[in-house]
């Protein structure tokens, strides 16, 4: 079957006829585009954005073809799929970026056509041509769009030619050191220093100041070499408290390109979009239509075919500068979605088989607002270090026309008892070490930006995630944060509004009082069924020491609250209300327990106030769900546990994250100070640096590079200084 791609080439001369301002473009093609129906689709991604694409083409009729690796055996898209095909081990570079194998299941399965997702294969300009000489249709654009927009330096002087603005920077040839250092101080710091082929933060980095140019240099070459295979750099003047603004667009085969607004992404970390939102706020009609039509004169100018997402960089003036287009469909084009009622994907898949866009520019609508918050794997109060693992436990808001979750990971079922065991259930979805750490994405919609915002926050709270650390808290802080309901969004948000973001959280006197009486509610339930012939020893229920005291059983509980021990005095009445003491002071509970799927709601009144909460155990962690957030509880580790030495030594530098160490940066009596860096390691696609906990001379180095590390182990040993 011939290929799109393919088929442009045989094309005569076109000649192209601009309408007026904000209308489409048409090119007129003389020679007549097939329509071919898709009856079968290959979808070379992995997650969520393969599970999403796999929905779309249901419902449509065509049936869709899944890859995956050793480690997504067991993954959703994989089941949700006609047919799945095993493509390599868990490294992407032996699997999901092998162009080979991907055209191989292509041929295999019969499938017509290639559905990129994003990342991977999505802007690999040598794929796309593969596709083309092997007669398979490449759902994105053509392969020299992909290659003109890929290489930043080429980006930017094609756009500056199809006036589009830009701004200032050096593109140049040349990447001597000193011909860089030289034209940073042209520029004038703070200066960004960006791979040429990179994308997502990665091969990013900024330096502020002339001493930190040669580290930051050196840093973003090593990333942007082992991202993209490529160290070439660029670098652009630094714009301060800047937004980042993008435009979705999109183009077909008969030369018709339409906007669909534009999506704000300011609030980032690590370069990296955290929450997104469409349309931006604050942004004028005026600037709407200017930035919209500049996006189309973008795509135009590489005679760009299917969606595409050209990013701004917007001053405190609105006045916008072209910084990149990302040639594929992105994470975040669910919002857009929201606020124009398209399938993004159906029309992916109509302009692939040669069908004209749905829509004109004039039939595109605006209506309403929506937000996205991307669930990850991550610990924000530890510089958002991503994280891999089990979920143990995940519960998400229900779901309607108003709110959306885009995910990759099953709804884990659990044993009905808040006596949760690690083992109890070895058929889980997991956030594998290998790719990145996103679980889910939450997206929502309302009439206008604040009643989007209020539902954002409602689902937020709804979300539950055990097992490993997420920015779920972080999200619900950022979407109450005063100046982010105000709309006041900028690329240094996170960092300007830290003290508020990262709060020291204060475990409320109505979480201790609702832990302790659902523990003795719980283990006067075990008695009451004999379902157990003894207790587990890490059950909370064991760790209750219980007295006799006028006919009134009282039950002494300790509880930790990071730290420090909490000593709580439980009496029981015989109406069953109870009497909770807690440092000197005494409060007046009744309470009533029902269990779900793996978790327990109690619904409390203390001293005359009604309140609930989820409660879930795993081993000695006790985990609350409030409206207030959630809060996290541990019960004293037994003695046994220490004598066993499974503690590791203090005097270890260890690993925060599963990962590949890059780098080892001292040797065996090596003098070190508290902060000096000892070891790279790579995970989740980024780069890290770990450095000493405290002075000391290095002792011992325990891995070298290429080797993979686990959480948690120890990497570098030093004695003391």
């Amino acid at each position: 079957m011939a290929n799109r791609l393919f088929s442009l080439k045989l094309l005569p001369t076109f000649t192209r006829r601009l309408h007026c301002p904000g209308q489409v473009a048409a090119r007129h093609l003389s020679s007549y585009v097939p329509v071919v129906p898709l009856e079968k689709i290959l979808v070379a991604n992995r997650g969520e954005i393969a599970c999403r694409v796999i929905r779309t083409a249901r419902r449509l009729g065509i049936k869709a073809v899944a890859v995956y690796s050793d480690a997504d055996k067991n993954s959703l898209h994989v089941s949700m799929a006609d047919e799945a095909y095993h493509i390599g081990p868990p490294a992407a570079g032996q699997s999901y970026l092998s162009k080979e194998k991907i055209i191989n299941v292509a041929k295999q399965s019969g499938a017509q056509a290639i559905h990129p997702g994003y990342g991977f294969l999505s802007e690999n300009m040598e794929f796309a041509e593969l596709c083309a000489k092997e007669g398979v249709i490449f759902i994105g654009p053509p392969a020299s769009a992909i290659r003109d927009m890929g290489i930043k330096s080429t980006s930017k002087a094609i756009m500056s030619a199809a006036g589009v603005p830009i701004i200032e920077g050096y593109h140049g040839e040349d990447q001597s050191y000193g011909r860089l250092k030289k034209e940073a101080a042209r520029i004038g710091y703070p200066v960004m220093i960006k791979a040429v082929r990179g994308g997502g933060g990665k091969g990013m980095r900024i330096a502020m100041k002339e001493s930190e140019f040669d580290e930051q240099l050196e840093s973003a070459k090593r990333e942007a070499m082992k991202s993209f295979g490529d160290q070439v750099m660029l670098l652009e003047k630094f714009v301060e408290r800047p937004r980042h603004v993008e435009v979705q667009v999109f183009g077909d085969q008969h030369g018709n390109y339409v906007y669909l607004f534009e999506r704000d992404c300011s609030v980032q970390r690590r370069h990296q979009k955290i929450i997104e939102e469409a349309p931006a706020p604050g942004i004028s009609d005026e600037v709407r239509k200017s930035i919209g039509e500049a996006a189309v004169r973008a795509a135009q100018a590489v005679n760009y075919v299917g969606a595409g997402t050209v990013e701004f960089i917007m001053d405190t003036n609105q006045k916008f500068y072209f910084m990149e287009m990302n040639t594929r469909l992105q994470v975040e084009h669910p919002v857009t979605e929201m606020i124009t009622g398209t399938d993004l994907v159906e029309w992916q898949l109509k302009v692939a088989s040669g069908e004209k866009l749905p829509l004109t520019q004039g039939e595109i609508k605006l209506k309403g607002h929506a937000f996205e918050a991307r669930i990850y794997a991550e610990d924000p109060n530890n510089s958002f270090m991503p994280g891999a693992g089990p979920l143990l436990h995940l519960s998400t808001p229900a779901t309607d026309q108003h709110t959306r979750i885009d995910t990759g990971i099953r709804q884990v079922q659990l044993a009905s008892s808040v006596n949760i065991r690690a083992h109890q259930s070895d058929q889980r979805d997991e956030v594998s070490v290998h790719y990145d750490p996103m679980i889910a994405k939450l997206i929502v919609w309302a009439e206008d930006r604040q009643a989007a915002l209020r539902r954002c926050r409602a689902a937020l709270m709804d979300y539950q995630v055990l097992g490993l650390n997420t920015n779920i808290q972080f999200l619900t802080d950022l979407a109450h944060h005063p100046k982010f309901i105000e709309g006041d969004v900028h690329t240094n948000f996170i960092p300007q509004h830290s003290k508020e973001l990262f709060p020291v959280r204060i475990l409320p006197t109505s979480a201790l009082c609702q832990a302790a009486v659902a523990m003795v509610l719980q283990k006067q339930e075990v008695a009451k069924t004999s379902q157990l012939k003894y207790l587990d020893p890490f059950s909370p229920f064991s760790l209750c020491t219980a007295v006799q005291m006028n006919n009134n059983p009282v039950r002494f509980i300790t509880l930790k609250d990071g730290d420090k021990d909490v000593k709580i005095e439980v009496v029981t009445h015989s109406d069953n209300s109870y009497k909770v003491r807690i440092n000197g002071q005494e409060y007046s509970v009744t309470a009533s327990l029902e269990s779900e799927a793996g978790r327990i709601k109690i619904t409390s009144i203390i001293d005359g106030v009604k309140s609930s909460a989820w409660v879930i155990q795993q081993g000695l962690s006790l985990h609350f769900f409030t409206v207030d957030g959630r809060y996290d509880l541990s019960l004293p580790v037994p003695k046994y546990v220490f004598a066993s030495g499974a503690v590791s030594s203090l005097n270890d530098a260890v690993a925060p994250m599963p990962g590949v160490i890059e780098k080892v940066s001292v040797s065996p009596g090596t003098k070190v100070q508290k902060g000096d860096a000892l070891v790279i390691m790579i995970a989740m696609k980024m780069e890290y640096v770990i450095r000493a906990p405290k002075d000391g001379v290095v002792e011992k180095i325990f891995y070298k590079p290429g080797d993979t590390v686990a959480k948690g182990v120890p990497l570098v040993h030093f004695k003391e200084d």
